[in-house]
């Protein structure tokens, strides 16, 4: 099972310090007292709990500032070594990104493909990376209404809607938010670097990468589990309120760190 974690983003919403600005995978979150997470970036969480799930095999998709992410997996020195490949055009949608990292979609097998600003523990990665090959969506239903959260909506267990805001009058009977974790069999990964490609070839590059998901969805060619980690924490982060809520309301119900080992 191979990883894509998308982290090319500038973070613009983050609204970081002129002259300290580094990709939001780059904030770090914890201590070492006792009880507590370690202290560890969100990249090199990543890593620990892939690792922990048995995905040894993780590409970067880098943009801004993409010396700095290079640099943080250098000193980690994480084997089986990563690889990282650059959008160079990051100021442009999170579906350039997907389409940057092709070649990794389509080498086979079944596929991850991550958010990289994400604070979360083992309870979200654990029921994506279960059982054998699978299409599977994660679902969150305790979520705050609004315009931020992606909407999962599903009918009879299967997915309808993939969207910040839900058409009135669609019908379904489940509906929360979606982690932003998705995984793929080899066959829809190849379906989905397709669509991606047409966006990018259509002149729809600063689209997110989740339109191009949802377009997958609602082809209803490939059948999609659903897991519920209602309950488990995790926080997505693009605003500056965000990183207090990950330190203050998240950490704290993070299971600890175990020993990193390369």
């Amino acid at each position: 099972m191979r990883a894509i974690i998308l982290a090319a983003g500038m973070g613009l919403r983050l609204v970081q310090p002129e002259g300290q600005q580094k990709p939001k995978c780059l904030l770090r979150f914890g201590d070492t007292s006792a009880g507590s997470a370690a202290d560890a970036s969100l990249l090199e969480r990543h890593l620990h709990y892939l690792k922990t799930a048995g995905v040894d095999e993780i590409v970067f998709v880098t943009g801004f500032k993409h010396e700095q992410i290079e640099a943080e997996l250098a000193a980690i020195d994480w084997k089986p070594t990563t690889s990282t490949v650059v959008n160079e055009e990051f100021t442009l949608g999170s579906v350039l990104s997907v389409h940057t990292a092709r070649e990794a979609m389509t080498r086979g097998g079944d596929v991850l493909l991550m958010d990289a600003d994400v604070l979360y523990d083992e309870r979200i990665i654990e029921p994506l990376v279960a059982g054998g090959s699978v299409n599977r969506l994660l679902i969150d239903r305790d979520f705050e209404a609004g315009d931020e959260p992606v909407k999962l909506c599903i009918e009879n267990g299967v997915p309808v809607e993939l969207r910040k805001q839900v058409a009135a009058g669609l019908k379904y009977d489940t509906i929360g938010e979606s982690v932003g974790f998705f995984r793929f069999d080899e066959k829809t990964a190849a379906r989905l670097a397709d669509i991606v490609a047409d966006y990018v070839n259509t002149g729809r590059a600063k689209m997110p990468h989740e339109e191009a998901v949802r377009d997958l969805l609602l082809e209803k060619r490939h059948v999609f589990d659903i897991a519920d980690v209602t309950g488990a924490p995790w926080i997505e982060i693009d605003f500056p309120n965000d990183v207090t809520r990950a330190a203050d309301e998240v950490l704290p119900q993070l299971r600890p760190l175990r020993q990193f080992a390369a």
